[in-house]
């Protein structure tokens, strides 16, 4: 869940002959549309762009992945990294955990200018339950103790290109990863927990993480919850373009991610006519139970996480039960009184482990990518692996799961490898 703030060392090291800023700018450069296409067109661009939001559940578009799907991702990924980009990390500033530029420039200041979209409202989020011990107050530096910090933003797609390019007027949430210390102690409460009433859509068997639930409902004196600041201006956003189509794009890295799916929940299930409703998760944790689950997908909300697999912190907290793999592994080709045997102790086993509150469900479709395909990043450690511009970089670079990255990135890796190497050897050699 951490947000470490990341180098870019590694990654110009690992640079492709198609770098995702270079996509980013391809896919929201303004220029490219001078007008509102026929109706015709634009009814085809809705479904088609659509698609791209989950719409189908992203069927077909993964592996390989589909070119344009590619560039949403990484377009999504940008408004990200802006989230990181305008948090204030300096723990000896007065503006520490703060938002360091104002609402208007905030995208411009992260080179977001041309993206097409304008900051509707700034987010915070208050950790309700991760307080220091009260003799500590005066023994601890003031950031320390900071439980209420800036975490991301709403925007909303002002550009009549962009609005066309789409079919539809978009809405972005976007939120960063772990930066306080508080916040390291909500990770750390990993127990699941009842969602609250307003939230549960009538299933109390509904379950998610402790900590993060708590992050996305606390208050803190006049500071509204991040809860109350997502209802409130989502509701504005619906009323205000009533009569347009509309999609809600919820995108987060790490803590971030988890922060995503809750909104992403919150909104599908509290406004009756919500358009579409689309999470893309960026190396993030677990974050419920299979109840949980299930009622993300009953209301409809659509889940990508794009996952690194060597990247530990999308296998926390808790652990997952495959209860088909059990089945297969404990019924097989047996006779069927002794399957029906395996089936009742597992049922048995899964009741008595999921008393426990620690039993997770993954959710959602799956982007799986893996940064040992890429040589440069093969060694670096769990900090590297779980980097935001190393999930980027390796979307740019995947291809599918039997061509893991793009021909032309293998042969600019290899020579970059190959150039450190003689490198190297002219050193030792003197």
């Amino acid at each position: 869940m951490s947000s470490i703030q990341y180098s870019t060392s590694h990654l110009q090291r690992c640079t492709t002959s198609s770098n995702y800023n270079s996509s980013f700018k391809t896919i929201t450069s303004s220029k490219r549309i001078e007008q509102y296409p026929p109706v015709s067109k634009a009814v085809k661009l809705r479904d088609a762009w659509t698609e791209f939001q989950g719409i189908k559940d992203w069927d077909g578009l993964l592996d390989p992945l589909d070119d344009r799907l590619r560039s949403e991702i990484l377009r999504y990924g940008k408004f990200v990294e802006a989230a990181y980009c305008c948090f204030d990390f300096d723990t000896s500033s007065l503006g520490y955990a703060t938002c360091r530029y104002p609402r208007e420039s905030m995208l411009s200041e992260c080179d977001l200018a041309t993206s097409g979209y304008k900051v509707t409202r700034n987010l915070h989020a208050t950790c309700g339950a991760a307080r220091l011990p009260a003799w500590t107050e005066d023994r601890v530096p003031r950031w320390a103790a900071t439980r209420s910090a800036w975490v991301g933003y709403v925007a909303v797609c002002t550009d009549k290109c962009e609005i066309a390019r789409l079919g539809r007027r978009d809405v972005v949430v976007a939120y960063r990863g772990t930066a306080t210390c508080a916040e390291w102690l909500e990770n750390m409460r990993v127990a699941l927990t009842r969602l609250p009433d307003d939230m549960a859509h009538g299933d109390r068997e509904s379950m998610v993480q402790s900590g993060f639930l708590s992050m996305y409902t606390a208050r803190e004196g006049t500071r509204r919850s991040l809860q109350d600041s997502i209802r409130e201006e989502i509701g504005k956003i619906l009323e205000k373009y009533a009569d347009e189509p509309i999609s809600i794009t919820v995108t987060g890295h790490s803590l971030g991610a988890a922060l995503a799916a809750l909104t992403a929940y919150d909104i599908a299930g509290e406004f009756k006519h919500a358009p579409l409703v689309t999470v893309l998760s960026f190396g993030g944790p677990r974050i419920g139970n299979k109840n949980f689950r299930s009622q993300l997908e009953k209301i409809g909300t659509k889940v990508l996480r794009i996952v690194n697999s060597d990247d530990p912190i999308t296998k926390v907290p808790g652990f997952v039960i495959n209860e088909e793999e059990c089945r297969r592994s404990k019924g097989g080709e047996e006779k069927k009184a002794a399957a029906a045997a395996a089936e009742g102790m597992w049922n048995w086993v899964q009741k008595r482990v999921e008393e426990t509150q620690w039993v997770y469900a993954e959710i959602g479709k799956e982007l799986r990518l893996s940064s040992r395909d890429c040589p440069h990043l093969s060694n670096g450690g769990v900090a590297t692996c779980h980097d935001l511009k190393t999930y980027l970089q390796l979307v740019d670079s995947f291809v599918s799961s039997n061509c893991p990255l793009r021909a032309t990135a293998k042969k600019v890796l290899s020579r970059a490898h190959h150039q450190q190497q003689d490198k190297q050897q002219e050193i030792l050699c003197g």
